[in-house]
C-alpha cells in the first residue's frame, strides 16, 4: 500500500468521524440538565466568594513563602473554572442569563483576588519575591497550549458527568488562582512590569479556557454550528491578540535555555579550571544593556577576571551577541580534625583546553 493510499485513508476515517461528531447531538433532558448546572455553578454566592478569599490567602502566602506545594493546594480549591465553564457555553447557546452571570462571578472574584493579595503583600511587605512569583510575570505560548488543552478537559468532564474527577488536575495545570495573586503582590510594591506579566498570564488561561470549552461543547453536540459561530470567532480572534507577546515570551525562553545551555558547555568542557566549578543558579536581565548574567556558583578556587573574559568572548560567540557575566561565588573550605580550616590553596593558572580554538 503506496504512501499516499494510507493518507487518503487516513482523511477519509477523519472526515466520518467528524460528519458522525456534527451530526451528534446531546438530547433534550441532558441539555437542559446541563444548562441548570452550569447555571448553578456560575452564580456568585457566598460559597463561591468564600472559596475565592480562602485560595488566594493559600495562594499568596505560598508565592511569598515560595512553596510550590502550597499553591498547588490552592489551585485545587480555587472555584473560578466553574464560572468560566457557564460563560463559555453561555455565549455559545446565546443564553444572556448564564454568560452575564458568569461574567459577573469570574470579575468579581477576580476583583476581590487582587485586592486581598494586594492587602496581604503590603502587610507582609517582603523585599523581593522568590522563584514562585518571578516564573509567572512570563507567559509564553507553552501556557495558552495548556490552558487550552485543560480547559478542553474541563469543559468534556461536564458533559461527561463520570469523568468529573479530573476537574482537580484540570484546575492545578491551568492554575487560575496564582497569577491574579501575583498581579496584587506586583500592585502591592508598585512592581507595574510584574503585574503586567501576571495579567498577560491570566488573561491567557482565561481566553485559551474558554475558547476550548467552546470547542468542546461544540463537538460534544451541545449546540449547532450555526448558532456558535459569532461567539466562537470573538473567542478566536480575542485569544489571537496574545499571540504576539506570548511568542516574544517563547522566544526569550528559548534564547535563555540557548544561553544557560552555552554557559554549562563552557563551565564544563572548555577549560579545567572551570570544571572545579559547581553552578548553582542561572539569572538573566534581558532588559540591561548588554544583558546581564548573574551565575551563583560554588568553589574552592578564586575566579579571575582573565577567565571571567574569556567566558565572555566565548558565550558572546555562541549567541551571537555580548553579555555581561557576574559571578557570585560561594567559597568552598577543607575542615579536617587536624586542622579547623585547611590552607587555601594559591590561585590556579588559567588552564585550558580547547578554549583558544573556538575564540
Amino acid at each position: 500500500m503506496s504512501k499516499l493510499t494510507r493518507l487518503r485513508q487516513l482523511y477519509r476515517s477523519v472526515q466520518h468521524r467528524f460528519r458522525r461528531m456534527k451530526q451528534h447531538q446531546v438530547e433534550a433532558p441532558q441539555l437542559q440538565q446541563l444548562q441548570a448546572d452550569l447555571l448553578e455553578e456560575s452564580r456568585l454566592s457566598l460559597l463561591f466568594l468564600i472559596l475565592i478569599v480562602g485560595s488566594c490567602a493559600i495562594a499568596t502566602f505560598g508565592l511569598l513563602a515560595n512553596s510550590t506545594a502550597v499553591i498547588i493546594g490552592a489551585m485545587i480549591i480555587a472555584p473560578l473554572m466553574l464560572p468560566i465553564r457557564g460563560l463559555a457555553f453561555g455565549a455559545l447557546e446565546g443564553n444572556v442569563l448564564l454568560f452575564r452571570q458568569g461574567l459577573v462571578s469570574v470579575a468579581a472574584g477576580t476583583f476581590l483576588a487582587i485586592v486581598l493579595a494586594w492587602i496581604l503583600g503590603l502587610l507582609v511587605g517582603l523585599p523581593s519575591f522568590g522563584s514562585e512569583v518571578l516564573s509567572r510575570s512570563q507567559p509564553t505560548l507553552l501556557d495558552l497550549g495548556i490552558a487550552v488543552a485543560a480547559g478542553g478537559i474541563s469543559g468534556y468532564a461536564k458533559v461527561q458527568p463520570k469523568i468529573s474527577g479530573s476537574l482537580a488536575g484540570t484546575a492545578i495545570a491551568v492554575a487560575l488562582m496564582p497569577p491574579i495573586c501575583v498581579i496584587g503582590l506586583g500592585l502591592s510594591r508598585a512592581d507595574w512590569a510584574l503585574s503586567l506579566g501576571a495579567t498577560l498570564l491570566y488573561l491567557t488561561n482565561l481566553l485559551g479556557i474558554t475558547l476550548s470549552c467552546m470547542l468542546t461543547f461544540l463537538l460534544t453536540g451541545c449546540t449547532p454550528l450555526w448558532r456558535a459561530k459569532k461567539a466562537l470567532g470573538w473567542a478566536i480572534a480575542l485569544t489571537s491578540t496574545l499571540l504576539i507577546p506570548l511568542s516574544i515570551g517563547f522566544a526569550e525562553l528559548i534564547r535563555q535555555s540557548r544561553l544557560e545551555n552555552s554557559l554549562q558547555t563552557a563551565l564544563v568542557n572548555r577549560t579545567v579550571t572551570f570544571q572545579r566549578i559547581e553552578l548553582l543558579d542561572i539569572d538573566t536581565n534581558w532588559l540591561a544593556q548588554p544583558p546581564r548574567v548573574r551565575l551563583s556558583v560554588r568553589a574552592q578556587e578564586p575566579i579571575t577576571r582573565k577567565q571571567v573574559q574569556l567566558l565572555e568572548a566565548f558565550v558572546a560567540r555562541e549567541m551571537g551577541q555580548p553579555f555581561r557575566l557576574i559571578f557570585i561565588v560561594s567559597e568552598v573550605k577543607e575542615v579536617t580534625r587536624d586542622s579547623a580550616v585547611a590552607h587555601p590553596k594559591p590561585d590556579a593558572p588559567l588552564l585550558y583546553k580547547d578554549f583558544r580554538r573556538n575564540l
